[in-house]
């Protein structure tokens, strides 16, 4: 707990003492916030990175009337964040809000649109009601002032009481023919200061805000929205800062102006990511089709220039995904989307060509114009129509999403960062189109992230980024849009001796490998050496589903055996799987439980890593490397970053979006065990390019380099027949078997 002659920022610190480590980073966060710096904070398992960054955060925030947000993509952190904030508020009182969509906390499951026009139906009806409320009792004065014989009043309450009749029937005719959110309607009339007493007396999950509104008839999530101004801190996930429209929005509601926001990004290796999904635009075949049907149905004059723009579009997306199939293509479509290459490297794309060389008009821009000026005012009609009862359903513009995309594909698809993609996948059963056609998609991919969040961290006050795997900082830097960030970066502060890594000099396990006999042998018998020679469960890692698939057959075992799939829940899978005491788990590192999932004591005490598990290169991938290549190219150089390479890929587009991602990835794998000090385990990493002597031997595929200095330090290299000795020594060391160990 903090004295008087601690610094400020630990009376948000809730517990007896800061770790040496957690005591420096709250000071150097502190003093950057300070300065306005943005900081980059790397800290392995158990080094307390939330609370380093909370504490300092809050203190300054508290100090200078801002906020803090704190973010994440990971349901698992989002839960530790607000055991986190329950903990702060037991001893020094916050006022936190836990903030999660619309979609997640609405009673009556309506869209974004249609919440909209309820909402402003309501309130026409709420004022309305209070209205009455206001001429009954003015007319109730004038009642009386006339009684007592003042003509004037009696006049005057003749037109009250005439006000009165049409107020009477504004309100009868919202209440019968129009829409209107019971739920909200409760928020705007009853009493609400029992609801935020109880919001601030701790710190609530969504979960229990929608119960205790569920309760009471009204609309949590409006309530969250209308109490956040001014509050302290704030959990919520990434998109309420990635999405401009939303973080537009979601700052409003704070009462804050961006400068006056700190966001505290967990996780923060997935920022990349994030922001490209958050940046990408896409159009379907079936909306362009649902547009052209709306404009048919107008007679508006503009009409003939929207369809002339949108069908044009429309013919040029058929042309284009048609012309792009190779041979065999076609018949590889499935109901998920499948990517098409339209791009070309010196000429716009076969998408544009093919809408450039059909239209035949005045000019698209002016028809664009046009058609947008239409879509508007038809977008405006629907809410119209159903906030006055006329739909029982907030009608969508297609043509506005139409007309919009094509603006900015025409616009923006040639621009450097930007990706033309055209995909296709088949129509299923039930839905719009007929089940088996195939249909396309035009997609707008943003390859460069900082894209995206250069202006958000320009424009708020200033952020925290933290993550156990974030370095190498300068590429996080440049990725992001960070200027001159403060860098952090914290080992794992466990004791050393309660774990251990293995670099096992096995074959190198190129994708040119995978299906040799003896290098599956060697493999498999590794991982049999692993299972066998760990007390409790071996966590095992594969560049797919399919690898993990492979060896999940091949692998002879005591134990159980669990395969992750795609699709299943992972939830019960780790329950399944951590219920049992001798098991192996095989997984894809791209899966859901490679990061963001603790497996904690003797849920797991091995976890090994098959590969180097690079993610499937495709031409969305190779555009992401050009476009790195092209942005931070000349920094690569001259910095003289290398790393390793795969075939003929090299540069800052390898390293910035390949290597690093994945090295990255596998670090977060190898985080899954050994999470407390007094937890012990193995970590393997089964390839020879993680080894030391590949550094010397094929420098070119080495992976080794790409690794923090003191991960590499702990790496000890192994011969395959080896590992199982290396084990058994290491487990007999930290008292590990609760028995007689296995014999070699």
């Amino acid at each position: 707990m903090a004295s008087a002659s601690d610094p400020e920022y630990l009376r948000f610190f809730p517990y007896e003492e800061p770790y040496d480590h957690q005591t420096e980073a709250m000071g150097t966060i502190y003093d950057a916030l300070a300065d306005a710096r943005n900081v980059l904070f790397e800290g392995a398992t158990g080094t307390g990175k939330t609370l380093a960054a909370l504490a300092p955060a809050l203190e300054y925030a508290r100090e200078t009337s801002k906020t803090v947000v704190i973010t994440t993509n990971v349901h698992q952190q989002m839960r530790q964040f607000v055991r986190e904030a329950a903990a702060i508020t037991d001893q020094e009182p916050i006022r936190a809000v836990v903030f999660q969509g619309k979609a997640s906390m609405c009673h009556i499951d309506v869209g974004y649109e249609e919440c909209q026009a309820l909402r402003d139906t309501t309130r026409e009806l709420v004022d309305a009601e209070e209205n009455l409320a206001e001429l009954e009792e003015q007319q109730r004065a004038l009642l009386e002032e006339s009684q007592d014989g003042s003509s004037e009043a009696a006049d005057a309450r003749g037109a009250v009481m005439d006000e009165l009749e049409s107020v009477e029937e504004e309100i009868e005719q919202i209440r019968e023919e129009r829409n209107v959110c019971e739920h909200y309607y409760e928020n705007l009339t009853a009493d609400t200061d029992a609801f935020y007493g109880w919001l601030y007396d701790d710190v609530r999950t969504p979960e229990d805000v929608y119960g205790y509104a569920e309760r009471e008839g009204m609309c949590g999530y409006e309530l969250l929205k209308e109490g956040m101004d001014g509050v302290d801190l704030v959990v919520c996930n990434y998109h309420h800062l990635l999405d401009p429209t939303i973080r537009e929005q979601f700052f409003r509601w704070l009462g804050r102006d961006p400068e006056d926001v700190i966001a505290v990004f967990d996780e923060a290796h997935n920022v990349e990511d994030a922001a490209r999904d958050h940046a990408r635009r896409t159009l379907t075949e079936t909306t362009l089709d649902q547009a052209v049907e709306e404009l048919e149905g107008s007679d508006d004059p503009r009409a003939e220039a929207g369809l002339n723009v949108l069908e044009t579009f429309r013919r040029a997306l058929v042309d284009a995904y048609q012309e792009a199939f190779s041979f065999g293509e076609r018949e590889q479509v499935e109901d998920n989307w499948y990517d098409l290459s339209i791009d070309n490297d010196d000429a716009r794309d076969d998408l544009t060509l093919a809408f450039l060389q059909n239209y035949s008009g005045p000019g698209f821009r002016e028809e664009l114009d046009r058609t947008l000026d239409l879509a508007r005012e038809l977008d405006q009609s629907y809410e119209e129509a159903y906030k006055n009862g006329e739909t029982t359903t907030r009608q969508e513009c297609q043509t506005l999403q139409a007309a919009t995309f094509v603006e900015d594909w025409l616009d923006e698809s040639a621009a450097e960062g930007q990706y033309p993609v055209v995909s296709v996948r088949r129509a299923e059963e039930g839905g719009p189109r007929e089940a088996g056609e195939i249909y396309g998609r035009a997609e707008l991919y943003t390859c460069i992230p900082s894209q995206v969040t250069a202006d958000l961290f320009a424009d708020l006050h200033a952020s925290v980024l933290m993550s156990a795997t974030l370095r190498p900082f300068d590429v996080t830097e440049d990725v992001l849009g960070l200027d001159d960030p403060e860098t952090l970066a914290y080992g794992p502060q466990f004791p050393e001796e309660r774990r251990r890594t293995y670099a096992v000099d096995g074959p190198a396990l190129f994708a040119s490998k995978r299906d040799d006999m003896e290098v599956q042998s060697t493999v498999a018998g590794a991982l049999e050496d692993a299972a066998r020679f760990t007390p409790g469960n071996t966590l095992a890692f594969f560049p797919s589903y399919a690898e993990a698939e492979r060896y999940h057959q091949r692998v002879d075992t005591a134990g159980a055996t669990y395969l992750d799939r795609p699709g299943t829940s992972a939830k019960e899978l780790r329950e399944r799987f951590t219920d049992d005491d001798d098991a192996v788990l095989f997984t894809s590192l791209w899966g859901t439980l490679a990061e963001g999932v603790s497996f904690d004591g003797d849920d797991a005490r091995t976890v090994v890593v098959v590969g180097v598990p690079y993610p499937h290169l495709d031409d969305r991938m190779d555009a992401v490397q050009e476009a790195y290549d092209a942005a931070f190219g000349d920094e690569e150089e001259s910095s003289g970053g290398a790393g390793g390479r795969g075939d003929d890929d090299e540069g800052a587009g390898w390293r910035y979006a390949v290597e690093i991602p994945t090295v990255r990835k596998t670090r977060q794998a190898l985080g899954r065990v050994v999470r407390s000090p007094e937890d012990f385990g193995a970590r393997i990493l089964l390839d020879r390019r993680y080894t030391e002597r590949s550094e010397v031997e094929m420098s070119d595929y080495s992976v080794r380099g790409t690794f923090p200095p003191e991960e590499r330090r702990e790496m000890v290299d192994v011969e395959p027949e080896k590992l199982k000795f290396a084990l058994l020594n290491f487990y007999q060391d930290v008292d590990g078997y609760d028995g007689e160990p296995p014999r070699p």
